[in-house]
């Protein structure tokens, strides 16, 4: 047997350690490679932002074909979920009884007047058929407003005449007259300038200052105007009116006593108005005031009498008629209900929010 030279035996060396070298291949059995390249490749394209619908939807559409494709390569097992923090805010308690309940005889049980007002200086005004709660005899009362001080209070009366008070002193100021030709249902305060609204369908600003006091005079309403609400910075006004009819009045435009936007939608947070529907239409309808759009309309199932936006919170309460006469609170904006009141066993026509925002004041019948 020929001996092998060195250089032949360190060739054949080279030979077998090179046949017997290999790459660790793991058991890949477990590993969706075809799913993990679509979700790198086209899962992506067109969905930067998915939404929540339709996350859900392919989530239950795995779950019903028996797809585990919640993890594509498992090494280890899935980590537990972080411990949810606790909420630092405490449950706000709404009472379910009235803390208080007093007669109101003789409160006029109109749709369309508004006879109940809590001024800042904490005190609550409210007409009884020809008197208010400080006991002065003026005729038929149709609306009540205090001015923002807290001390002056308009009071809009059935002949069309509007009387201010100082409640403080109970002295009578003045009356202002020629803005109506009718009884006169809603009154608002904006500075200086008081707005009325009457059966007439007009719509008058008043500065209280001088002896002329009609400043402006808005004609969009068909019929009685019903209610009356300036906006916080005071630039813009809304109405409603009997003629199903929604006024939005910028007064910073040319032509002030032309209106903005008509929102006609109705069949009987900023920048944003709620109102209410009457029975035929029974809907809460939210409103962009600078274009007009109706955001959203929320069937609430009976005659919407008041509104009223909550100071502190995102909630909205609403006050309502046949059948509950109920009080409902709504969270903004997903208006899911909070809570609701049935005590009254009327339709609550009025409501009224303390300055601090924590308590409401509502009217009903001969009940308050």
């Amino acid at each position: 047997m020929r001996s092998r030279c060195p250089l032949e035996e360190r060739l054949l060396q080279k030979r077998n350690s090179r046949e017997n070298l290999d790459r660790f291949i793991p058991n890949r059995s477990a590993m969706d490679f075809d799913f993990a390249h679509y979700m790198l490749t086209q899962g992506r394209k067109g969905k930067e932002n998915p939404s929540r619908y339709g996350r859900d939807y392919r989530k239950q559409l795995a779950k019903a074909m028996n797809m585990n494709r919640t993890r594509i390569l498992a090494f280890k097992n899935k980590p537990s979920p972080p411990d949810k923090p606790a909420n630092s805010k405490p449950q706000r308690h709404i009472p379910q009884t009235p803390e208080t309940t007093l007669d109101a005889p003789h409160l006029i049980d109109d749709y369309y007047l508004n006879l109940l007002d809590w001024g800042s200086s904490n005190v609550i005004a409210i007409a009884l058929a020809d008197t208010v709660t400080f006991e002065v005899e003026m005729g038929p009362v149709t609306s009540v407003s205090w001015a923002v001080d807290g001390r002056h209070i308009a009071i809009g009366l059935d002949n069309s005449e509007v009387q201010l008070w100082d409640s403080t002193a109970k002295q009578y100021l003045r009356t202002l007259r020629g803005c109506h030709r009718s009884r006169l249902g809603s009154l608002a305060w904006n500075n200086h300038i008081l707005t009325t609204g009457g059966m007439d369908g007009r719509i008058v600003n008043n500065d209280v200052r001088i002896r002329s006091h009609i400043v402006e005079t808005y004609r969009g309403h068909e019929r009685e105007v019903c209610g009356l609400k300036w906006s916080a910075s005071g630039q813009q006004l809304a109405s409603g009116g009997n003629d199903n009819l929604l006024h939005i009045w910028d007064n910073r435009s040319v032509a002030p006593t032309q209106w903005l936007h008509r929102l006609e939608d109705h069949t009987a947070a900023r920048n944003l108005l709620a109102s209410g529907g009457g029975g035929n239409d029974r809907c809460i309808k939210f409103w962009n005031t600078h274009t007009g759009a109706c955001l959203n309309s929320v069937d609430t199932g009976s005659l919407v009498c008041a509104l009223l936006w909550n100071i502190n919170e995102r909630e909205l309460l609403s006050s309502h008629g046949f059948t509950q006469n109920q009080l409902t609170l709504w969270k903004y904006p997903s208006m899911v209900r909070i809570a609701e009141h049935t005590g009254h066993t009327s339709r609550v026509l009025h409501m009224a929010q303390s300055p601090n925002g924590c308590t409401v004041a509502t009217a009903a019948g001969e009940r308050l």
